[in-house]
């Protein structure tokens, strides 16, 4: 039997693409397609937002050519693919002539016509419309937010808005923004969507005036302080046919991903225990952060992160929650909170005046997961068993402010007319918000 191989994203599957595959079909008898995951794009400084990789590989199933689907996700993976699978040829289009000649010390190394007239990049190009993203609030996450945007495909950030219109006026000069406005209704009169970075207490106010006037949101996480706010807001989106997603950047983060995905598939056996911590000192207390009149405080400000693994591998069924803070001038310069589920308990230490280590345990009946501080920007994670012969390490590339992973996936989520993400699911982000109020509320409140 000859056994064929090629590779390809197979975004927005077309045409070219069947014919591509039919001609590697003929060379032999059995054809393998490697389809490359969503992180394809990164080293060619663009992420694309049409088809995630679960889509692509079912529209190659689909075409009926493939005898096999692999998922290509490391470089070098196509020399230990040729050699695993026994592959015979290595087949490709044209356009990367030579590229690929390496591999004929493997097997034979064919180069197929393309189809022309036709490609992804073309069909991106005719059918996608630009995403305009009015900015609301240009302070320090904003500044990063607009040169992340920049590594997105169908994004411009078109305009931006800050209750101190100088602010605005020099952001829009020093981001090249095209627009500065003077009010908020001003933004949403030029945009299709709201990235809202503004201060915690303002955002319910600035979603829903932006979701009533039916535009997309992206909101700073956290997203609400309050789940029944945070539960109307959803829904309101849902009825207006919008997308609202909670900018948590973890969330979007590829290793992240990868380590909650590996978790659920039992590598290191039911989780019995999660501890996860984040701390900064900030030496400035003239900040937000410091202030109990804009919701500053370590719950507030830093809680949605250790929350996120806790309830992402654990659900939002939790039986009891106790929380245990130093308050100074009002807001809480340390908090613990202990949760007890089913068959489980879990713990999140956040700090603006203690520093704490910063990292990520899960711990479960076979072994352990274990993320270095700051383990919330996840570029590398350790598998851990009672044989350390089994442990295995995991290395991430973490680009620029991480922030491109969000943007990417709210605008997919516009383009294909998704309304929730399981990055953060809508139930997630309420739950979060849920958690928020009930520290806001001193309910199983202790003071040390």
């Amino acid at each position: 039997m000859v056994k064929v191989i090629t590779y390809g994203t197979y975004d927005l599957l077309h045409q070219g693409h069947i014919n591509l595959l039919k001609r590697a079909k003929a060379l032999g008898d059995y054809l393998i397609v490697g389809v490359t995951n969503d992180n394809y794009d990164r080293d060619r400084g663009k992420l694309n937002v049409r088809n995630n990789v679960l889509e692509r590989v079912e529209a190659v199933k689909a075409t009926g050519l493939a005898d096999q689907i692999i998922i290509e996700d490391y470089l070098g993976q196509k020399i230990d693919d040729i050699q695993k699978y026994d592959i015979d040829i290595f087949a490709i289009g044209s356009d990367w002539e030579g590229k690929f000649d390496y591999l004929n010390e493997f097997c034979r190394v064919v180069y197929l016509p393309r189809t022309e007239g036709i490609s992804s990049t073309m069909l991106r190009n005719k059918s996608q419309t630009l995403v305009r993203i009015g900015v609301v609030g240009t302070g320090r996450i904003s500044q990063r937010f607009v040169p992340e945007s920049s590594f997105v495909s169908g994004v411009e950030v078109a305009a931006a808005f800050d209750a101190d219109y100088g602010k605005a006026a020099q952001f829009v000069v020093e981001k090249n923004i095209p627009d500065v406005c003077c009010t908020y209704e001003e933004v949403l009169a030029r945009v299709d969507a709201v990235y809202i970075a503004t201060s915690h207490l303002s955002h319910y106010g600035y979603i829903k005036q932006a979701l009533q006037a039916g535009k997309h949101v992206l909101c700073e996480t956290p997203m609400v302080l309050n789940g029944d706010e945070a539960k109307e807001l959803f829904q309101l989106a849902e009825q207006q046919g919008l997308v609202l997603m909670e900018a948590n950047k973890t969330a979007h983060c590829p290793a992240f991903n990868h380590l909650i995905v590996m978790i659920k598939s039992g590598v290191i056996g039911e989780v019995v225990d999660i501890e996860a911590s984040l701390s900064k000192l900030l030496a400035d207390q003239r900040l937000r952060e410091f202030d109990p009149n804009q919701a500053g405080g370590s719950m507030y400000e830093l809680g949605s992160y250790p929350l996120l693994p806790i309830v992402k591998l654990l659900g939002v069924d939790y039986e009891d929650l106790r929380f245990y803070s130093r308050m100074e001038g009002g807001i809480d310069m340390y908090t613990k909170g202990v949760m007890r589920y089913s068959r489980s308990v879990c713990s999140f230490k956040l700090g603006l005046g203690v520093k704490t280590e910063g990292n990520l345990i899960i711990s479960g009946t076979k072994g352990y997961a274990y993320v270095p501080a700051p383990w919330w920007k996840t570029d590398y994670f350790e598998l851990r068993y009672e044989d350390q012969n089994k442990n295995k390490k995991f290395f991430y590339k973490w680009d620029g402010a991480g922030l491109r992973y969000e943007i990417q996936e709210f605008v997919s989520c516009i383009y294909n007319h998704r309304f929730s993400t399981a990055r953060l699911r809508r139930r997630e982000s309420i739950v979060m918000a849920k958690i928020i109020q009930q520290f806001t509320e001193r309910i199983n409140f202790s003071e040390i």
